[in-house]
């Protein structure tokens, strides 16, 4: 089953060597086949000049450069448009996903046949290192709210880093968010589709070049919007959109 890993860059050039490295070597030495997908989201920095001297060292490396309209949740449907794996997962481009947890997620989809597999940083097994207190307060209260509205037991929806075959992102197909709230969206609806699931630790580490993209404040009422949507479909769309099952 080949892999695909959708991976956002804007004005990355201190992380995005190192990240689109480490995953081609880890993926290398398990010998998985795969291809690494980044998407330029129209960067004002060299990001686009690494990412053509990488491309002529890393034969797996894809790059495309999405000239607008730019945002994080653009970026990532601009890729999710473009890859030709069997599954996908989406990365960030600072480092701060690990590669060894992707290579986990994906012998959990083979071996158990999930249609997706999310990641969890705050269950037995997860880790967090140099996490901002006061984005972790922000974090946890709103998964809370999330999960206790959609009646889960997922707690970390929030997270970007997760795995779907390619016949369930089809199935969440069409997408809404043009920002972070896509993290949100995509496993939300899968759950509320019906899309089987189940969730691993996995770390994450905070960035150490750069500026972080997500703007908190911004973001609230958009969370707040897929939240609504998908507890609208939940309710009263009849399944209409409901996973179909093969005969």
């Amino acid at each position: 089953m080949k892999l695909s890993i959708v991976i956002p860059a804007y004005n990355e050039e201190g992380s995005i060597t190192e990240t689109i490295q480490n995953i081609y070597q880890e993926l290398l030495q398990e010998q998985i086949q795969h291809e690494i997908v980044v998407v330029n989201d129209n960067s004002k920095d060299n990001t686009l000049t690494i990412l053509e001297q990488l491309s002529k060292e890393i034969h797996t490396l894809k790059y495309y450069t999405n000239k607008g309209p730019n945002g994080f949740g653009y970026a990532v449907r601009y890729g999710l448009e473009r890859f030709s794996g069997d599954c996908v997962a989406i990365m960030m481009a600072d480092l701060s996903d690990d590669p060894k947890d992707l290579v986990k997620f994906y012998r959990k989809m083979v071996e158990g046949n999930f249609d997706c597999v999310f990641g969890s940083r705050f269950m037995k097994g997860g880790k967090i290192i140099d996490y901002p207190k006061l984005k972790k307060i922000i974090n946890r209260l709103a998964n809370f709210i999330v999960k206790v509205a959609v009646g889960m037991r997922y707690n970390d929806t929030t997270n970007a880093f997760k795995l779907y075959k390619k016949e369930t992102m089809e199935g969440l197909k069409p997408f809404l968010s043009p920002h972070f709230n896509l993290t949100l969206e995509l496993p939300l609806k899968a759950i509320v589709r019906g899309y089987s699931y189940t969730v691993l630790p996995n770390s994450w580490t905070n960035r150490k070049y750069g500026v972080s993209k997500l703007k908190i404040k911004e973001m609230g009422s958009r969370y707040f919007f897929i939240l609504l949507y998908c507890l609208i479909e939940k309710f009263f769309s009849r399944g209409d959109f409901k996973k179909k099952e093969l005969n």
